[in-house]
């Protein structure tokens, strides 16, 4: 149960008795109409907008919409107390019987609690990840593959159909330079002496095995092909084993993707030009001489008439050109068609995960899926910053593996798969991000991955105790029967609060994009717990387990219990496994 949209549908029902009293017209829009927590949760539990958004199309003050709504809100039946603040917020207490009837709700729900159908199973495509496939995946994609699968689960939440897509970025000078890197490591496998690496080619050990299967499977017959059927030859081969290398890399991380789609497939199927072809039909393409670049001109620019789009009139700065110099296409033309393609496979929705040195391409690209679409695709790009690692403060080296970055690899073996997601999300995605391989493993409250996992260890080494000691039946049937009248002390009312929270934190990380809002709730529940945990420490009559009041002791174990699942389900979007016992 989400308490929030529970109670903007008490508001918007309040608000329709208004209509019927005449102090309010028919047909008002309440969509901007808001049931939120207030700023300062002394003012109580709910806060409404409502008389604020409506009290100009009503032709009333808003403080004297407020007081008519108050009054109709005061004899809802969970509502204890309704104030009204500032010039026209109403702010809701409710009763304790409404906050421990979520208990059982929780209960019943298991780590499934927070699940919604706000998405109403419409289609969306994240795209995540997409590294070229020029070697084994490094630490700086690793944000943006957490990111973008946390946020895939995180709308599958709430109702959404998601595809989790990669773009195989497999044309262009960049697998070029791969095929060549092959070659050259081909060549060495049939003992040639390669020397070093030329600058400019991919230096790192993990093309060994590309040259040595090459040399296994063609012996000695590329060396007498001609160079670019024996660099395609390479090409394929290197591909096809790096993107193995990648599927790898990111199984570590327990990232699958149920699409795995070319570049090089548009150029061969015709879809760019029939992209272009669609946008000339639209008038959205001309022959044009663009403006030169603000600021110091590259040495290779030219003023000359090029295939342009016409990016502006979608809000971007300038038109953009679609051909180069040698007529062959830049990279914004595949793209175009690319997002055409992902539109015409039924996705209104689209969301692309990109690194930071991708943010001057989104106004271009928003304006092309705009034009391209009919305006009909809503799209989204998520930018995620760089991250910096840091062993006791001090930066880190270079792999020997990759030859000039670290790896995803080094990093999930260092210090494990959950430990990577957890931190990667601590951080809202565009904001840097520094991760210190010995901070992330200390057994501290300033380790937010420990804190959680421990609150739910906690949780379940308590449960394991009353099973031992007392025999309890810890079945979710049984404990949302536990007579939980005997909760009442405001730690216990502070956790349950802060489960109660949960499904709208759900929705409200979902809306925004922002799975990182996950990560920020459970510390914060974890919080809750742990400061509960404290009190019975201090205070024997609020711990868990009484040998001498098995009712109270039921009422404690279900909220715990519920506390476990609400972790559970937080950690499962996160795609964290909840520990219940630490080693």
């Amino acid at each position: 149960m989400n308490i929030f949209r529970y109670f903007e549908g008490r508001v918007e029902a309040a608000l329709e008795g208004l209509v019927e009293e005449g102090v309010l017209p028919p047909g008002l829009d309440y969509t901007r109409v808001a049931v939120e927590p207030p700023r300062d949760p002394s003012h109580g539990d709910l806060s409404t907008n409502a008389a604020m958004v409506l009290a100009k199309l009503a032709g009333a003050k808003p403080r004297d919409l407020a007081e008519r709504l108050a009054a109709r809100l005061s004899t809802e039946e969970a509502v204890v107390e309704v104030s009204v603040a500032g010039p026209g917020f109403i702010n809701l207490r409710l009763e304790p019987a409404f906050w421990l009837a979520r208990v059982p709700d929780i209960l019943r729900a298991g780590p499934s609690y927070g699940a919604s159908d706000l998405g109403k199973d419409a289609a969306v495509n994240v795209e995540y990840v997409s590294a070229n496939p020029t070697g084994p995946m490094h630490v700086g994609h690793v944000r943006g593959a957490v990111f973008g699968d946390a946020l895939a689960n995180l709308l599958e939440k709430v109702g959404y159909r998601v595809c989790r897509e990669y773009y195989i970025n497999d044309a262009g000078g960049q697998i070029e330079v791969l095929s060549r890197s092959a070659f050259l490591r081909y060549r060495e496998a049939l003992g040639h002496d390669i020397g070093e690496i030329p600058e400019g080619l991919y230096p790192g050990d993990y093309l060994k095995p590309v040259g040595a299967s090459l040399a296994a499977t063609h012996g000695k017959d590329l060396l007498e092909k001609d160079e670019p059927q024996a660099l395609q030859i390479a090409r394929e081969a290197a591909v096809e084993a790096m993107m193995e290398l990648i599927r790898g890399d990111l199984a570590v991380l327990g990232i699958t993707h149920e699409v795995f789609f070319s570049e090089l497939s548009l150029h061969r199927s015709g879809a760019v030009e029939r992209t272009l072809k669609t946008l000339e039909g639209k008038g959205l393409i001309y022959i044009g001489t663009l403006e030169p670049p603000k600021g110091e001109l590259p040495d290779d620019w030219e003023a000359r008439p090029q295939t342009l789009f016409r990016s502006t009139q979608f809000g971007d700065d300038v038109d953009r050109a679609l051909k180069k110099s040698d007529g062959s296409w830049t990279y914004f033309a595949p793209d175009i068609a690319y997002h055409l393609d992902k539109f015409e496979r039924g996705y209104r929705l689209m969301i692309d995960v990109w690194g930071a040195d991708h943010s001057g391409y989104i106004k271009r690209m928003k304006a092309a899926i705009a034009g391209v679409t009919g305006g009909e695709a809503e799209f989204d790009v998520k930018v995620c910053q760089m991250v910096r690692l840091f062993r006791n403060g001090e930066p880190v080296r270079m792999s020997k593996r990759s030859g000039d970055f670290i790896t995803l690899r080094d990093v999930v073996d260092e210090v494990g798969k959950d430990v990577v997601r957890f931190m990667m999300l601590t951080r809202k995605n565009d904001a840097p991000l520094d991760f210190d391989f010995a901070k992330v493993m200390e057994q501290s409250r300033d380790n937010p991955v420990f804190y959680v996992q421990y609150a739910h260890a906690r949780i379940h080494s308590v449960l394991r105790k009353a099973v031992e000691e007392g025999g309890y039946d810890l079945s979710d049937g049984a404990l949302a029967n536990a007579p939980l009248g005997r909760l009442g002390d405001e730690a216990e009312m502070t956790l349950m609060r802060a489960m109660a929270a949960f499904p709208r934190q759900v929705e409200q990380a979902a809306l925004a994009h922002e799975p990182h809002r996950i990560a920020f709730y459970l510390y914060d529940l974890a919080s809750a717990f742990h400061a509960l945990w404290n009190k019975g420490k201090d205070e024997p009559s609020l711990r868990f387990i009484l040998p001498d009041d098995r009712d109270a002791t039921l009422a404690r174990l279900a909220l715990i219990r519920a506390a476990a699942h609400v972790i559970a389900s937080g950690l499962g979007v996160l795609g964290v496994e909840p520990i219940e016992e630490m080693r």
